[in-house]
């Protein structure tokens, strides 16, 4: 029998296990000296709710699956049809190649070929790696194709602090923007966070706020990274997510969809660029032709505990 992802591919190290799927290179489960970080799913199960996904070539949406890059209209297949969107990336179900497995990291590859709608192949490659610094993920793809090729990455961890749910967490967020969207979770707009309940660059517990935005303008330290913390302010246990210097949006969602996993965990994604980058071209990169310079770009992210 083969698992619903595939092959599992375990990790250890510095009190970190984690596992990563083939199917999707998908981080299955995290924990931390026996604490679980993220709220995953079984070895039996697919990733509800795009579970420990990765988003690639794009994260979040495209308005009815249709841009226009360098003069071509293109037409993308609507995976999210109540919506009829185009929804986070083309890969998320693909199985991805084993190149390297030791016992503390994974290297999965996966060759993203041209078709209707993205006319580009790409060679993605995704390292996995724990650590007494916790997990770090990069992200690599390389434009194989002679035309230009539209990019950006995003990744779907669900955030995860004891067994109470989110309200009574403290969440820091260090974002000074959020951006507004209809009922198609489409861009409308963007408004400053001050004086919102969506202004959490100082730490404060989450309540009863509801998440399902994407956030810019992001604070970031000297080497121009980002970083999102999650605590228990009772046991002071928690879990940090950061982002490198290409992630400029944080996708916040706390499931406030009716099932039972609703507000038990926040997914925080690190993105690359917002909703509808295709289109707006907000934030969005332009992986060069095969064999010139940019013809490549790597994002890193990953998670840590708190104590």
């Amino acid at each position: 029998m083969v698992a619903a992802t595939g092959e599992q591919y375990l990790l250890e190290g510095g009190g970190y296990r984690a596992v990563v799927t083939e199917g999707g290179a998908v981080l299955r489960s995290l924990e931390y000296a026996g604490r679980p970080l993220v709220d995953g799913f079984a070895e039996a199960e697919i990733p509800r709710g795009c579970r420990g996904q990765l988003l690639i070539p794009w994260p979040n949406r495209i308005r009815d699956g249709a841009y226009t890059f360098d003069g071509v209209d293109q037409q993308l297949p609507l995976t999210e049809p109540a919506r009829r969107n185009a929804s986070h990336g083309l890969v998320r179900w693909s199985p991805w190649n084993l190149e390297e497995h030791t016992d503390h990291s994974v290297v999965l590859t996966h060759r993203l070929m041209a078709q209707y709608g993205y006319p580009w192949t790409l060679d993605l490659h995704a390292v996995y790696d724990v650590s007494a610094d916790g997990l770090t993920v990069t992200l690599s793809a390389t434009n194989l194709s002679p035309q230009r090729a539209p990019y950006a990455v995003g990744a779907h961890p669900y955030l995860l602090v004891g067994d109470a749910g989110i309200d009574g967490l403290e969440l820091t967020l260090p974002a000074a923007t959020r951006l507004l969207v209809d009922d198609r979770q489409l861009p409308m707009g963007r408004e400053p966070v001050d004086g919102t309940d969506y202004d959490f660059r100082m730490p404060r517990p989450i309540r009863d706020t509801v998440f399902d935005h994407g956030f810019t303008d992001l604070t970031k330290d000297p080497a121009g990274g980002v970083t999102v913390s999650l605590r228990d302010p009772a046991t002071g246990h928690g879990v940090a997510l950061w982002g490198d210097h290409h992630v400029s949006w944080l996708q916040v969602f706390s499931q406030d969809d009716g099932t039972a996993t609703a507000r038990r965990a926040i997914a925080v994604e690190p993105m690359t660029a917002p909703a509808d980058a295709f289109n707006s071209g907000d934030d969005l990169h332009v992986l060069a032709p095969a064999g010139d310079d940019g013809d490549t770009l790597s994002v890193a992210w990953g998670l840590r505990a708190l104590e």
